[in-house]
């Protein structure tokens, strides 16, 4: 196996730790790189996102990705072909081979190739919610890895929230329930009414899934209480209002509280010339095309519905290894990736 080269671009901008919140240091990177690769311009936003226009026309394809990652530092390192360190995957590796991609088609008459790296989005997406109403692209692809030979079509939905129950203080050898057990009678309503929901839906994308993700208590004020942290991601069929509204008719003495930016789920026709423009590309590479719809959410559940224009995610490195400490990407997949991107703005920006 021959040793490649390390693709620069990825390379520092993974030595650049950026935790959500923390970014400003691999934006400034990313800015300059993008200056120094011919970029027509780039800069800041006023929401902290990194953003690259390479030419000048009136048609626009927006390259999305996140710049922020979750904590934990990886010592960047190489392995053979094999980068290690935070991002790599999710989602430096995507968005460096936008950029990569962008850099190496250059500019077309006619069009803008809009390169974004957004903040926050492993937390609200305020990077994502501050570019969508300035943009109106024909086309969009969104940064996330799927392998350099798959692409994504959908993201399932989510929506975080608190629920709190009461209970009147009694003497604990009495008969009255207190509020842990009626926040526990709760969750487990919650998980039976999730079973009855997907019954007959076998796939996973098509299903309700809640999640508990934490449980608190006290007495106070001559009452008992209990407060539930409750995840779920949902399907195209079940907007986070309506999630919502389950969750009060489950238990209506409940007190909810909404947290975060519940989004709801996104999924693109394959019928579209995006699509066809990565399998084209796909194929130009060597690679045969799959398809893939995820479990998680992404920036994508926000951008996608505003702009209503074909949309989809793509990126090198495989999502397994999203979050972990072993976090990694095949540097001849990133190539692949680039080569892919390449073939992909080509062909878009040719028609029509």
């Amino acid at each position: 196996m021959s040793v490649l080269p390390l693709p620069e671009t990825l390379l520092e901008l993974v030595k650049q730790y950026s935790p959500s919140g923390q970014e400003a240091g691999a934006v400034n990177f990313l800015v300059k790189r993008m200056e120094q690769l011919g970029f027509t311009s780039a800069s800041a936003d006023a929401a902290g996102n990194a953003v690259g226009v390479m030419g000048s026309g009136p048609r626009q394809v927006i390259l999305l990705g996140h710049i922020d990652t979750v904590p934990g530092e990886i010592p960047v390192r190489r392995e053979g072909n094999l980068l290690y360190g935070r991002g790599t995957v999710d989602a430096k590796g995507p968005l460096s081979a936008f950029v990569d991609a962008v850099a190496a088609t250059g500019p077309v008459d006619g069009w803008q190739f809009i390169v974004i790296g957004a903040v926050g989005e492993e937390q609200d997406s305020p990077g994502a919610q501050y570019i969508t109403p300035l943009y109106q692209p024909e086309m969009a692809i969104i940064g996330e890895p799927s392998r350099w030979d798959r692409i994504t079509l959908g993201y399932k939905g989510s929506a975080w929230s608190e629920l709190t129950v009461r209970s009147p203080m009694a003497h604990t050898a009495g008969q009255g329930e207190s509020a842990c057990e009626i926040a526990v009678k709760l969750w487990l309503s919650i998980q039976h009414w999730a079973e009855d929901f997907n019954a007959d839906r076998g796939k996973y994308f098509d299903q309700a899934t809640p999640t508990l993700r934490g449980m608190v208590s006290g007495e106070e004020n001559f009452e008992s209480w209990a407060t539930l942290r409750v995840g779920a991601r949902l399907p195209l069929d079940l907007l986070p209002r309506n999630w919502y509204a389950i969750l009060k008719e489950i238990y209506p003495g409940v007190e909810l509280k909404e947290l975060g930016f519940p989004i709801p789920a996104y999924r693109s026709d394959k019928s579209n010339p995006l699509v066809r423009s990565f399998l084209g590309g796909i194929r130009s590479v060597g690679g045969t095309p799959g398809f893939v719809l995820k479990t998680g959410s992404a920036d994508i559940n926000i951008v996608g519905p505003a702009w209503k224009c074909p949309a989809i995610a793509y990126g090198p490195g495989d999502s397994s290894l999203d979050h972990t400490p072993n976090e990694h990407t095949d540097i001849t997949e990133y190539y692949r990736a680039v080569d892919v991107l390449k073939a992909v703005l080509s062909k878009v920006s040719s028609n029509g």
